[in-house]
């Protein structure tokens, strides 16, 4: 069976950061769902999917290579073709991306030429579209989570403006820090009340 479809969904990065972020395979294979990444050698890049089609459940093994892309105008094509690995079929996609910038986001759209062979391709239309639907949309919420927690993470360094890790600066002509000592006013008012006394007896007996 052979067939189109198309998804849309948003990415919350301006254009050409979301343009980086989606080219990066390793970066994002984690947020496709049952997606599991072997191995990536530039543009080629082999795994596994996990997928459940209607009652068929479906480990597709394979490889995908980027074949094209034109960063001038955010458009890249992927072709895909893995196997199941129960003998259940098998499946091969060309899929072209195509990027719209929206202020701080970005809108993409994919447009998925798919050839799928064996009991997926008895199921239908309707529920293949279903699948992929349910797909894309879990794949653009687990990226946008993603990215919200890596801005996070790199947020609080950033904006505390001081490196904690360092020691005080040391004082001019190489002193040593010395604490701050505690001034004991008690203790300087007696001494003080004291030596008046003192001061008061010797003038006394001194006139004698």
């Amino acid at each position: 069976m052979t067939m189109r479809i198309d998804n849309d969904f948003a990415v919350p990065l301006p254009v050409d950061d979301a343009w980086t972020t989606l080219l990066d395979v390793g970066r994002i294979a984690a947020c496709m769902p049952g997606a599991e990444l072997d191995s990536v050698d530039g543009d080629v890049f082999s795994g596994r999917v996990k997928v459940k089609v209607g009652p068929v459940s479906l480990t597709y093994k394979g490889q995908a290579e980027i074949t094209g892309r034109d960063a001038a105008s955010h458009v890249a094509v992927l072709v895909a073709r893995g196997r199941d690995a129960r003998g259940n079929g098998t499946a091969g996609a060309t899929v072209t991306m195509r990027l719209t910038g929206d202020g701080d986001r970005t809108r993409v759209h994919l447009l998925t030429e798919l050839d799928v062979t064996g009991r997926p391709a008895q199921l239908g239309r309707g529920v293949m579209t279903e699948v992929s639907n349910r797909i894309i949309n879990q794949f653009a919420d687990e990226l946008a989570a993603k990215l919200a927690a890596e801005r996070t993470t790199a947020t609080p360094a950033a904006s505390a403006g001081v490196d904690r890790t360092k020691p005080a600066a040391a004082p001019e002509h190489g002193t040593p820090a010395r604490p701050a000592r505690e001034i004991n006013v008690l203790s300087l008012a007696g001494r003080s009340l004291a030596a008046r006394l003192w001061q008061r007896i010797v003038r006394l007996f001194g006139h004698r």
